[in-house]
């Protein structure tokens, strides 16, 4: 949404929305970014809602962004609506020679390691750090709409990327209403 051309001495950060909107809270990652789009973002800072295109995503960050935030429902056993900040391990050898090419259904390790092959065939450079803002989905069922839970948790999410794209912690930074439970874990 930035609109800022890119200038050298401007770090470049990508937040991509992710997810399927017609699988319930699968669409979490696509109305994050919706929301995100109220605010201002600060120059060199995009929101870009990718829904199922992860092969896009995978070639937009080949344009050279230092940091991409990706933000999708993300089922790791908590509550429904509950958060989680992961930052993902870089994708090894294995990983990139294993990406999966179903442009339709790619997970963000997917979107990864088809970036790692894409990068190690190019020259270019992947991001130097990715974040995964994720929401514990209720449902992801056939059908549109988040569930209340979810839908609950996407103020605290647009926030907690505001945050990072500011440069905060999302776990230290002030909250103005009750965070949904909040968990740090590394790996996907």
């Amino acid at each position: 949404m930035s609109g800022t051309p890119h200038r050298e001495d401007t770090a470049r950060t990508l937040v991509a929305g992710v997810g399927n909107v017609f699988l319930g809270d699968d669409g979490f990652g696509v109305e994050c970014v919706r929301a995100l789009r109220e605010h201002q973002l600060p120059p060199g800072v995009e929101a870009v809602d990718f829904g199922v295109r992860g092969v896009h995503l995978a070639y937009q960050l080949l344009d050279g962004y230092d940091t991409l935030i990706l933000v999708d429902a993300t089922a790791r056993g908590g509550a429904p609506g509950s958060l989680y900040l992961i930052e993902p391990g870089t994708p090894g050898p294995e990983a990139a020679q294993g990406a999966v090419l179903d442009g339709h259904h790619m997970s963000p390790d997917a979107v990864l390691a088809l970036l790692a092959t894409l990068c190690s065939g190019t020259g270019a450079r992947p991001p130097r750090r990715t974040l995964v803002i994720g929401c514990e989905p209720l449902s992801v069922e056939e059908g549109i709409g988040l569930s209340a839970p979810v839908a609950a948790a996407v103020p605290d999410a647009v926030r907690w990327v505001r945050d990072l794209v500011q440069g905060d912690d999302p776990g230290t930074a002030k909250r103005e209403t009750p965070a949904p439970t909040a968990t740090r874990t590394h790996g996907l």
